[in-house]
């Protein structure tokens, strides 16, 4: 288990934020943006999404949500997505859960190499990797992922065959076979290569 750090800077109210679903062929791409004061930042316990199981994040998202000073977790359609492609869906969805939260942040810590922000934001710093240094990071990627894992099941009840409430909409052998056979359903991304 990685000991990430609890701030960039002491003393200043950061938010943490990272998405989930860039890399799937349907369903929306999902965001989160986190403040954790430092105390919970390191009694959580928190790492990476990709490395915990689903039972560990689903416990860890119920912490998230009960102790953080504040989070927010928005959603950008499939649609929006073949609008204005997968990086600027991602960045709006980032910008959505940073407008979102109820305290204001003071600075963003952003997983990843780049990202666009607007004029209403705080100044933000990239991290790459950065779910696996800064709690706060990692926080928001596990509420990204978990929350919309869960959508993808509920999307599995709607659309059976596709195999998303294992795959939740990546390109599997499974899913790929599923789209030759069944077609594409409307929460496809039609942008997107699908063989």
């Amino acid at each position: 288990m990685a000991k990430l750090l609890p701030y960039l800077e002491p003393g200043r109210i950061e938010a943490g934020c990272d998405e989930a679903g860039r890399g799937c062929l349907s369903g929306p791409v999902v965001a989160a943006a986190v403040v954790l004061d430092a105390e919970t930042a390191r009694a959580l316990a928190l790492d990476d999404s990709k490395k915990l199981s689903e039972k560990k994040r689903d416990k860890l998202r119920e912490l998230i949500e009960e102790k953080a000073l504040a989070w927010a977790v928005s959603f950008v359609s499939n649609e929006k997505i073949d609008e204005i492609n997968i990086l600027q869906a991602s960045f709006l969805a980032m910008r959505e859960s940073v407008d979102q939260l109820f305290i204001k942040p003071e600075h963003i810590l952003i997983d990843g190499n780049r990202f666009v922000s607007s004029k209403s934001m705080p100044p933000h710093t990239c991290v790459i990797k950065g779910d696996g240094k800064y709690s706060s990071i990692a926080a928001a990627s596990i509420l990204a992922k978990t929350h919309r894992d869960a959508f993808m099941k509920r999307a599995a009840l709607e659309f059976p065959g596709y195999g998303w409430e294992k795959n939740a909409g990546y390109p599997t052998v499974k899913h790929k076979e599923a789209i030759k056979e069944l077609g594409t359903t409307n929460l496809h991304r039609m942008s997107f290569k699908h063989d």
